[in-house]
């Protein structure tokens, strides 16, 4: 499929401040199943510099400066990115080890995967929610990823938060509700307390519905020796597939929002948020 994504960002300030670098994350990540095809960044007011680079984790990263004060702040993203269809189970585990949990890294990716590994504390109900579902699954890596997406989609209810940061996995857990990225966050933090690899991906996913109100999406990625980095979202019980475009994948789910900045002031802020995917096949 070939989708057109217009995404705009306007920052209203309650009075003049100086924007300090920003770091933005808009445009989609090629893999090889989503090949950007076009990408245009506008902003207003026009920086007066703009660099592009790969960050640490290979994440394409907008870095702009600015001079002079101002009240607002439009950015404004547009892409046309095709993706292709593909089964998200054409690979295999190697070694087969890995068929069964727990199961070890091979050496060569331990070192790797180190930060994918690194873990909060979480409660011992949440650990027993994946012990459970593990069990169920008769300790299979697969069969266990994907029911645990599942079970997370059927407990938790979904809502909409457009800004903050992800609640701490135990806070989600206990209130069986949050957004996208506060479920995602809350597997991986439970993924890598039972040994397994996982990252916070951010992106967009298109439903064919009639009057869509798309937001950025959220959802996770987990290492598989064999497979190397698979999708998972759990807000809709799936595995990713090709309507999952990511932009930004991390260890850290702060290292994937769309705009990191700060301001010099003592201003308010209003944010609005405009996104749109239209399919063009």
């Amino acid at each position: 499929m070939k989708f057109k994504i217009i995404h705009l960002s306007e920052y209203h300030f309650s009075s003049k401040v100086f924007l300090e670098p920003h770091y933005l994350r808009f445009k989609p990540k090629f893999t090889p199943h989503n090949i950007p095809d076009s990408f245009d960044l506008q902003i207003s007011p026009e920086p007066s510099g703009i660099s592009e680079h790969l960050d640490a984790e290979n994440n394409l990263l907008h870095l702009c400066w600015f001079d002079g004060l101002v009240d607002k702040l439009r950015i404004k993203a547009e892409s046309v990115v095709h993706t292709y269809e593909n089964n998200p189970f054409g690979f295999i585990l190697y070694p087969s080890s890995c068929f069964i949990l727990p199961f070890a890294y091979p050496d060569s990716v331990q070192s790797v995967l180190r930060n994918a590994l690194v873990y909060s504390e979480i409660s011992e109900a949440l650990i027993e929610y994946g012990r459970r579902i593990e069990k169920q699954s008769k300790h299979q890596t697969i069969p266990f990823l994907t029911q645990l997406t599942r079970q997370i989609h059927t407990d938790f209810t979904i809502e909409s938060r457009e800004t903050g940061y992800a609640y701490a996995a135990d806070k989600t857990f206990q209130l069986k509700t949050g957004s996208c990225r506060d479920v995602a966050w809350m597997q991986i933090q439970l993924l890598r307390n039972m040994g397994i690899a996982s990252r916070f991906v951010s992106g967009y996913y298109y439903i064919p519905i009639e009057n869509p109100e798309f937001e950025l999406h959220a959802w996770i990625e987990v290492y598989l020796p064999g497979a190397g980095w698979v999708g998972f979202d759990p807000s809709n019980g799936i595995v990713a597939g090709h309507t999952h475009i990511p932009i930004a994948s991390s260890v850290q789910f702060e290292n994937t929002m769309p705009v990191t900045g700060t301001i010099r002031g003592s201003a308010t802020s209003v944010l609005t948020i405009n996104l749109s995917i239209k399919p063009l096949d």
